[in-house]
């Protein structure tokens, strides 16, 4: 995946002699790839699909862009007050935010991404919900009609979330389940706080999810284009740029 992203397309020779396997080993792998709608095999050559049309595995989204996150959550850590209650979605862009969870406790973390629920469960004084519903292995978490009942009954102070393409205010999804469940989390909470770098900007996807107008913070790098910046300040949101 990250040799076919890097490069858009490369032959199924190459990624056998760079990978140091058999042919049919990258025939097999591809196969299963390509049935996860997460690139194209093509005859004799494997291809990235078009931008953000893949429902991408969490395991390839985690490795992207860490320093970013990493200074994103530095900021949006401090907004998070002792006795919170805290949802966050199945966005890798939270995951070092949660890690840093463990000194503002007492609180509360809701989630359908196991590994959220991983991470702040082995902390003191953070209480876990861990919503049920149909499991995706790709995604490491829950969704479905499960999920949606369960957010129906709460009311959380703080949604964290992230989004994989962001264009003029308008935020996008490749997975409809995924769109769906964002949606009845910002439902479910008071306040909305977006984390996405600079190369979540400029992008589109099939789904819909929400607007700028929907979040009170957003929370991004220095890099990210200023006519994205001017969509959400005109939408009355607070935009926190890192490194200040």
């Amino acid at each position: 995946m990250e040799r076919v992203g890097a490069v858009g397309e490369v032959s199924i020779a190459d990624l056998a002699d760079e990978l140091g396997v058999s042919l049919m080993t990258v025939h097999r792998d591809l196969d299963e790839l390509a049935g996860r709608s997460l690139l194209r095999k093509l005859r004799g050559r494997a291809a990235a699909l078009p931008s953000m049309r893949a429902e991408v595995g969490v395991q390839f989204r985690r490795r992207n862009n860490v320093p970013e996150k990493e200074m994103i959550a530095a900021a949006a850590v401090e907004m998070v007050g002792a006795g919170s209650t805290i949802l966050v979605d199945d966005s890798t862009s939270c995951l070092p935010l949660v890690a840093k969870l463990a000194d503002r406790g007492p609180l509360t973390v809701i989630t359908n991404f196991l590994e959220v629920a991983r991470i702040v469960g082995a902390g003191a004084n953070i209480e876990v919900l861990l919503l049920g519903g149909e499991y995706s292995a790709d995604f490491d978490a829950v969704f479905g009609h499960d999920v949606y009942q369960a957010l129906r009954g709460i009311r959380a102070d703080y949604y964290f979330s992230s989004a994989p393409a962001i264009a003029a205010g308008t935020l996008y999804q490749a997975a409809r389940r995924s769109s769906s469940v964002k949606r009845a989390m910002l439902e479910a909470s008071a306040r909305h706080v977006l984390l996405a770098d600079h190369t979540k900007f400029g992008r589109t996807a099939p789904f819909v999810v929400s607007h700028a107008r929907d979040y009170d913070v957003l929370v991004t790098d220095d890099q990210t284009p200023e006519e994205e910046l001017g969509a959400w300040s005109a939408e009355g949101a607070t935009v926190t740029i890192v490194p200040p």
